[in-house]
C-alpha cells in the first residue's frame, strides 16, 4: 500500500485535512520510541487505498523541535511515497518557505493550496498553473473545509508518486551554490540518500548533520572563514533563510493578486473580530464568560435564570411527563441535564429489570451485579452526554481558532509568571485528557517550563473528572439547598486554574528559574468549524471513554464490591457490616490523614472511610472515585438503591452525603483534592516519559503536596471564615521570602 505524508505548518489545515481524507479510518497512536501523538489512516476513494500519515506540525526541517525532528526523520528515513505538502494560501509566503526545504529532498511532491475559499472572499486570487510552474511541481487548489478538489489532489498524487523526482533548491548564490556542489557530491561519495538536502543542512551547521559527519563538517568551518554578507557576516544559515524568503517573494509572490494595492490597509472579518477578542481590556473577561456559558449550557438546571420569572412548580406543570427531564421546580433544564437525564432513565431501566430478574438469586449474585457491576458502571456512563457536550464546545472553540487568540491574550500575563503563551495550548488541552497535553508540551523549548506546565496541566480538569465535579455539585444543591450545580462546577474549573498559575509562579521564582524565550505564533484566519471533523473527535472520545469503562473502571467497581463484602477470614458480609469488611480496614488506616480536609475521621466514623477509599480508587481512573460511590452506597443505605425516578449516580453521591455526615466545604475540598491530586495511571505514566531526568519523583510529591494544601486551605476557610487571615499572613510571608531569596541568588551571580 502507497504511504503518503502530510507535512505543512501549524493551522494551515493539515488536520482537518486528514480528516477528511481518512474519516472513520484515522488512528492515533504514538511515533514509535517517541511519546508524541502520530495519526494515520486509509484514503479509500481512489483507484487503491492509500495511507495517509499526519506528521506534525512544522515551520521548518530544522530540529529545533521534537516535532521537526520527527517530521524530518519520517520523511528522510521512512521514504513515503508522495508529501502532501498543506500551503495555507491567505499565508503563501511563510508556508512556501516549508515548501522550499521540502523540495530538496527526492520524493514526489504534490502542493495542496489549502484555504482558496477564504483567499476568494477576501477578493484575493492565485494563478494556480503559474504557481505550479514556478515552484516545479503539481499545485493544487483545495478546501479542506469544505471537501473541494480533495478527490482530485489525491488523484494527482497517486499519479505522481509513480515518478521519479529529482531534488532541486531555489538558493542561486554563486558563492553558496559552489559549497553546495562539494558538499552534495561528498554526500553522494557516500551514497547517503538525499544529498542534497544533507548538503545545505551541513552548510547551516544543523545540528544533527554536524554530529553526524564532524569531518565534513569542518570544511564548512573553514568556507565560513571567507565568507563575509552584508547583513549576517558569516552567519550562513541566516544567509540561506534569506535568499529563500527573497526567492519566494520574487518567483512566487507574484502569483497571488490581492483586492486592493495597499493590503495592510485591508481588514479582513478575523481582522474585525479581533479587534474585540483580542482586546488588552477585554479579551479576558470575554474568555472567562465564555467559559460559563459552556459551563450553564452543560450543567445549569436553570437555564438563562428562567426559573425566577416562570414558576415551575406551579400545578399546571405538576405530573407533566417533561417534568424532570425537561425541567424541575428550579427552572428549565440545559442541553447537557437533559442528556444526562435521557440516557440516566435508560440506565436506571436496566438496573431495575436486571434487579427484577435476579429477585430469586442469592444476595451476593443480585448485589454484585446490580450494585457492584451496573451501579459502579451506570454511575459512570450516565456522564458521558456532558463530558461529550464539553468536549465538542471546547473543540468548537478550538476549530474556529479561538483558542491560538487566548494563547496570545494570556502571554502578556503569563509571562509575568515566567511562562509564554505557548504554555497555554497543552494546558488548555488538559480540559479533554491530561495525556495528549503532556505530550504537547514537547512544543516549548525550555525543560524548565516544560517541567512546569507538565506540573500544572492535571489542575485543568479532564473529561475523567467530570462526574466527580457534576454528582458532587447535584448532591450539595439537593442536601444543602444551593441552586445552581453550574455555579459549583464553573468555580471548581476557575480554582484549578487559579492553582496552576499561582504553583507556576511558585516554580518560576524559585527552583525552575529561567528566560522567557519569545512566544511567535500565527493566529489563523476564524472559520466554520467542519461537521465531520468534530463528529469524528467526538467518536474517539466515545471509544475511548467506552473501552475505560468496561475494563479498568468494570474491574475496579468488582474489586471494591468485593472488598467492602468480605471480611478478612473471606467470610461474606451484608450490605449493612462495612465496617467489618477488608475495605473498611484498609480505608481506616489512612482515614486520620486526611482529617484536616474535611473528610476523615470527623464523618460518621463506620462510614468514615468511603470518601478516602474513593480516591485513592480515582488515582486508577478519575471516572473510578463516582464508580466507588456506586459500589458503596448499597452499604450505606442498607439496601438495594432504587432508582426508578432517579439515576444511581446522583442517588449514590447523595446517600454518601448523608450517611457519613459530611459537609459542604468538605465536599467541596474533595472536588479540589481530587483535581490536583496525581492524576490517572496513563497521566502519571506519560509525565514520567515526557519530564526531564530527576524530574518525576519531585512532581508526584508536588502533585500530592499542592492538592492537600490547596483542600485544606479551602475546608478551613469554608468552614471558619477568619482562618481566611491567617493563609492570607502565610502568603505574604511566602511572597517576601521568594523576593528575597531571588534578590540573594542575583546578587551572588552578579559576584561570580
Amino acid at each position: 500500500m502507497k504511504r503518503f505524508a502530510l507535512a505543512g505548518n501549524p493551522n494551515c489545515g493539515k488536520t482537518t485535512l486528514f480528516n477528511s481524507l481518512t474519516g472513520s479510518t484515522a488512528h492515533v497512536g504514538n511515533w514509535p520510541g517517541v511519546t508524541v501523538e502520530k495519526k494515520d489512516g486509509i484514503y479509500k476513494k481512489g483507484s487503491e487505498p492509500v495511507a495517509i500519515i499526519d506528521l506534525p506540525g512544522i515551520y521548518s526541517l530544522s530540529p529545533y523541535t521534537p516535532e521537526e525532528v520527527i517530521s524530518r526523520n519520517y520523511i528522510l528515513e521512512e521514504k513515503p511515497d508522495c508529501i502532501i505538502n498543506v500551503v495555507d494560501a491567505s499565508n503563501l509566503e511563510r508556508n512556501l518557505y516549508l515548501t522550499t526545504q521540502l523540495l530538496e529532498i527526492d520524493v514526489p511532491i504534490v502542493v495542496a493550496l489549502n484555504m482558496m475559499d477564504i483567499v476568494k472572499k477576501n477578493g484575493d486570487s492565485i494563478n494556480v498553473d503559474k504557481l505550479s510552474k514556478a515552484i516545479g511541481v503539481p499545485v493544487v487548489s483545495i478546501s479542506a473545509q469544505k471537501d473541494d478538489n480533495l478527490d482530485l489532489l489525491m488523484e494527482i498524487a497517486i499519479k505522481e508518486s509513480v515518478k521519479k523526482r529529482e531534488a532541486f533548491t531555489i538558493l542561486q548564490d554563486k558563492s553558496l551554490s559552489h559549497l553546495i556542489s562539494d558538499c552534495k557530491a561528498a554526500f553522494t561519495g557516500l551514497d547517503i540518500p538525499h544529498p542534497l538536502f544533507h548538503a545545505i543542512k551541513l552548510i547551516e551547521m544543523d545540528e544533527l548533520e554536524v554530529k553526524d559527519h564532524p569531518n565534513l563538517a569542518k570544511v564548512v568551518v573553514e568556507f565560513k572563514k571567507t565568507f563575509n554578507d552584508d547583513t549576517f557576516g558569516s552567519d550562513l544559515e541566516a544567509i540561506i533563510a534569506d535568499h529563500r524568503y527573497q526567492y519566494i517573494t520574487e518567483k512566487y509572490s507574484v502569483c497571488k493578486t490581492h483586492k486592493v494595492n495597499n493590503v495592510y490597509d485591508y481588514l479582513s472579518s478575523s481582522d474585525k473580530i479581533d479587534k474585540v477578542l483580542t482586546n488588552k481590556w477585554a479579551g479576558i473577561p470575554i474568555f472567562l464568560l465564555i467559559l460559563f456559558l459552556i459551563f450553564h449550557l452543560t450543567f445549569s438546571e436553570n437555564l438563562f435564570f428562567l426559573g425566577g420569572l416562570i414558576k415551575f412548580n406551579a400545578p399546571s406543570f405538576e405530573g407533566s411527563f417533561f417534568e424532570g427531564l425537561f425541567y424541575t421546580e428550579n427552572g428549565i433544564n440545559s442541553i447537557g441535564v437533559i442528556l444526562f437525564n435521557f440516557l440516566d432513565c435508560i440506565t436506571s431501566g436496566i438496573t431495575n429489570l436486571v434487579g427484577s430478574w435476579l429477585s430469586t438469586s442469592p444476595d451476593w449474585v443480585s448485589g454484585l451485579i446490580c450494585d457492584g457491576v451496573l451501579g459502579g458502571l451506570f454511575a459512570v456512563l450516565s456522564f458521558l452526554p456532558q463530558i461529550l457536550l464539553l468536549f465538542l464546545f471546547f473543540s468548537i472553540l478550538e476549530d474556529t481558532g479561538y483558542m491560538a487568540r487566548v494563547a496570545f491574550i494570556l502571554d502578556r500575563i503569563f509571562r509575568k509568571f515566567g511562562l509564554t503563551g505557548r504554555a497555554f495550548l497543552p494546558m488548555i488541552m488538559g480540559f479533554g485528557c491530561s495525556v495528549p497535553a503532556m505530550i504537547n508540551t514537547r512544543t516549548l523549548a525550555d525543560d524548565k517550563e516544560r517541567t512546569a506546565t507538565i506540573r500544572v496541566i492535571p489542575f485543568f480538569s479532564c473529561g475523567a473528572k467530570l462526574p466527580i465535579l457534576t454528582a458532587i455539585a447535584g448532591g450539595i444543591c439537593q442536601i444543602f439547598g444551593f441552586n445552581n450545580a453550574d455555579f459549583i462546577t464553573y468555580s471548581m474549573y476557575v480554582m484549578g486554574m487559579l492553582t496552576a498559575v499561582v504553583a507556576i509562579l511558585i516554580m518560576r521564582k524559585t527552583t525552575m528559574r529561567g528566560e522567557v524565550s519569545p512566544f511567535i505564533m500565527e493566529l489563523p484566519t476564524y472559520h466554520m468549524p467542519k461537521f465531520k471533523a468534530l463528529m469524528i473527535h467526538l467518536w474517539d472520545k466515545v471509544k475511548h471513554f467506552i473501552k475505560k469503562a468496561f475494563t479498568i473502571i468494570l474491574a475496579s467497581t468488582i474489586a471494591i464490591w468485593f472488598l467492602s463484602h468480605f471480611s478478612w477470614n473471606w467470610q461474606f458480609l451484608a450490605d449493612e457490616e462495612i465496617e467489618k469488611s477488608i475495605l473498611a480496614g484498609l480505608g481506616q488506616l489512612i482515614t486520620p490523614l486526611f482529617t484536616p480536609l474535611g473528610f476523615g475521621w470527623q464523618l460518621e466514623r463506620q462510614f468514615s472511610f468511603v470518601f478516602v477509599v474513593a480516591a485513592i480508587t480515582g488515582l486508577i481512573a478519575k471516572e473510578n472515585v463516582i464508580a466507588t460511590f456506586g459500589a458503596l452506597a448499597a452499604c450505606i443505605v442498607g439496601s438495594t438503591i432504587d432508582t426508578s425516578t432517579d439515576g444511581a449516580d446522583i442517588v449514590a453521591t447523595v446517600e454518601m452525603i448523608r450517611g457519613t455526615g459530611i459537609t459542604w466545604p468538605a465536599l467541596i475540598a474533595f472536588i479540589l483534592f481530587n483535581m490536583t491530586t496525581i492524576p490517572c495511571f496513563a497521566a502519571v505514566a506519560t509525565a514520567k516519559a515526557e519530564l526531564p531526568n530527576k524530574k518525576f519523583g519531585s512532581t508526584i510529591l508536588f502533585w500530592l503536596a499542592t492538592s492537600y494544601f490547596v483542600s485544606m486551605m479551602v475546608y478551613l476557610v469554608l468552614s471558619w471564615w477568619w482562618s481566611s487571615f491567617i493563609f492570607l499572613a502565610f502568603f505574604i510571608i511566602l511572597g517576601f521570602s521568594i523576593h528575597y531569596f531571588n534578590r540573594y541568588k542575583d546578587r551572588k551571580a552578579t559576584l561570580v
